[in-house]
């Protein structure tokens, strides 16, 4: 099925990703009139000056001065600029490049990675200062013949990474070695996997709170029980808003009709997915697709 989603990444950059799994640039000159990035499969991080507005899931945020950018291969994200002129520096490296080193968890763990977060921070003179520095010398090394690069490059990662996590914190540690927390890092996990939608014919297998009681072996009750403890929400909640999340991002990235949305988000029939919408959300998904494309 088509879809509005087109990636933005020049060639030469998906010609470097293929072949090496990793790419720095600095970024610079007059902005498109918009951007739109599909789901790909690798992580990008930015650190760009400009004003524009950002779209990222089914979220908006009004970005003028210097950002720090999260974006992983699960979520839409869309650039608006509203100047002509941005600066900056991107890397974009793959899952497979990270592979096998503590970084892979950090990185899949971190709420900066979290289609569930917004990983957008504003820096200061001296956060920036801090991270051109990293940006700066993996492009001094990027074209070299330096054997240990791609070390070096994993490490600058793991520093804007940690700078980023210090900037702002986790909201929800689930680090904690307890059959609670670890039962909710679980059920959040598994319910995180079943995204992205990518094709209507292959929906969602797990919708409710004893779909993932069942999945993983455990008493509704005690799942029901544990999450709310951990999270402050009910399982139930997570689920609807995780679902409702990826309906607003469907809604606003793609061109896929209604019904398409519905059949992939596990609803037998659109009727029963524009309740659920509008139950959860208080409008419908027609509105939803009006607002942003108006």
């Amino acid at each position: 099925m088509a879809t509005q989603t087109i990636s933005r990444i020049p060639t030469c950059m998906g010609a470097d990703l293929k072949s090496k799994g990793f790419k720095v640039q600095e970024v610079s000159g007059i902005v498109p009139a918009a951007e739109i990035h599909a789901r790909r499969d690798y992580y990008k991080i930015i650190m760009v000056t400009g004003d524009f507005t950002l779209k990222f899931g089914d979220k908006s945020v009004e970005m003028d001065g210097t950002y720090l950018f999260f974006a992983n291969p699960n979520v839409y994200h869309t650039i608006v600029p509203r100047s002509l002129e941005r600066s900056g520096y991107a890397c974009v490296f793959t899952e497979d490049f990270i592979a096998g080193r503590e970084l892979t968890e950090l990185l899949q763990h971190s709420p900066l990675f979290r289609s569930s977060e917004f990983p957008v921070l504003p820096l200061n003179q001296d956060q920036v200062a801090f991270l051109t520095g990293i940006y700066k010398k993996m492009l001094s090394v990027y074209d070299s013949a330096y054997e240990h690069r791609d070390d070096l490059f994993r490490n600058c990662i793991e520093l804007i990474v940690h700078e980023a996590l210090q900037i702002q914190p986790a909201n929800l540690d689930l680090r904690e070695h307890n059959a609670a927390a670890r039962m909710t890092r679980s059920f959040l996990e598994l319910l995180e996997k079943q995204f992205p939608i990518d094709n209507p014919a292959e929906p969602l297998k797990l919708r409710t709170a004893q779909d993932f009681a069942q999945s993983l072996s455990v008493h509704i009750n005690y799942l029901n029980r544990t999450v709310k403890a951990v999270t402050g929400k009910p399982t139930s909640v997570l689920i609807a808003e995780r679902i409702t999340a990826e309906a607003k991002a469907l809604l606003q990235h793609t061109n896929w009709s209604v019904a398409d949305i519905a059949y992939g988000l596990g609803f037998e029939y659109p009727t029963y997915f524009n309740n659920y919408f509008k139950r959860v959300t208080g409008t419908t998904p027609n509105a939803i697709r009006f607002e942003n494309h108006k």
